[in-house]
């Protein structure tokens, strides 16, 4: 399953894009350029700003100020790398080092939030109250999400529920607004907004919970990162909650001590016991449930070559292997 023929689909516009992207990271201090641009060019998906595009070419023409909305999401989800590599301790990201193993945690935490900033100065340029109003809730969400997230480390009690709320503050949140953006931006009915809104909002859900299948059993040359990381960092994810939930009373204590202490040298025997308790199928069976939600979600718009680009991209929210 590839990205190839949307991104092709999208290709013009998303070069209009990252044209705006590298207008509005000029700042006069030399530093900020540095960073932020070291960031912004340490590849990724750019699934987020293409969902900007794809929402909006439901309604038919692409236009520039969905250019500045997919460069505006753009911004905010590098803002939230910046900080959140910074909380994590993290030295590697998309198989580069991090900005803050290179620049340092101050400069790191300092420019995501140029960057932030950046992003609100141009959403006042659209003079769309509802443009601001999505995106100051999202941003408001997004760091909820993160002390949630923060809360939760090395925590080895939380519910399958109290788990997915950090999804959805913390990663669908921001999904959520991008294909919400692209239908505002294209004069849609409110009716036409919120079902983009869900189709984001499970969208981002299920690649969240891919991720963390990919984090323990994926390949870390194509997932650009080594496998075991957010166990490293204490992270309690789905796959690791379900198998404490169904492991017998030795392989529970033995996830749990990992869980805290952060001891990624167990993953070998965790990935064994996520095996017989059939975890990380249980969770990419839960993300195939959020695709196919969303999917739904959007099934009462025409048929269209726009609208199948949406469902062949929730398509590869679940079966990708990066």
């Amino acid at each position: 399953m590839s990205l190839d023929h949307i991104q092709l689909a999208i290709s013009s516009h998303m070069q209009s894009v990252n044209a705006v992207i590298g207008e509005s990271l000029h700042s006069e201090v030399p530093l900020i350029n540095q960073v932020s641009q070291y960031i912004v060019d340490s590849g990724g998906k750019r699934i987020r700003p293409a969902l900007v595009l794809l929402s909006a070419n439901l309604f038919g023409e692409i236009k520039p100020q969905h250019h500045q909305l997919a460069a505006i999401i753009e911004f905010i989800h590098t803002a939230t790398l910046l900080h959140d590599d910074v909380v994590d301790e993290s030295d590697m990201r998309r198989g580069k080092s991090t900005a803050n193993h290179i620049f340092g945690n101050a400069a790191s935490v300092l420019v995501g939030d140029f960057l932030y900033s950046r992003a609100f100065q141009m959403m006042v340029k659209l003079q769309s109250m509802h443009v601001m109003e999505i995106l100051a809730d999202a941003t408001n969400t997004l760091s909820e999400g993160e002390v949630l997230q923060l809360l939760n480390v090395r925590q080895t009690d939380i519910s399958e529920q109290d788990y997915l709320k950090v999804i959805h503050f913390k990663t669908a949140k921001l999904f959520e607004a991008a294909t919400r953006l692209g239908a505002v931006m294209s004069d849609a009915t409110d009716e036409q907004e919120l079902r983009l809104a869900e189709y984001g909002m499970r969208l981002g859900t299920a690649f969240q919970l891919i991720d963390d299948v990919l984090d323990l059993s994926g390949d870390s040359t194509q997932i650009g990162k080594k496998l075991g990381n957010d166990l490293e960092e204490g992270k309690p994810t789905l796959p690791l909650l379900y198998a404490m939930q169904h492991g017998d009373t030795k392989e529970v204590a033995l996830i749990q001590d990992a869980v805290v202490k952060g001891d990624v040298t167990q993953l070998p025997a965790i990935l064994q016991i996520l095996d017989a308790t059939g975890a990380l199928d249980y969770v990419r069976n839960v993300a195939k449930k959020e695709t196919s939600l969303a999917c739904a979600a959007i099934a009462s718009f025409a048929d269209s070559d726009q609208k199948k680009l949406l469902q062949d991209l929730a398509d590869f929210a679940v079966n990708r292997q990066y």
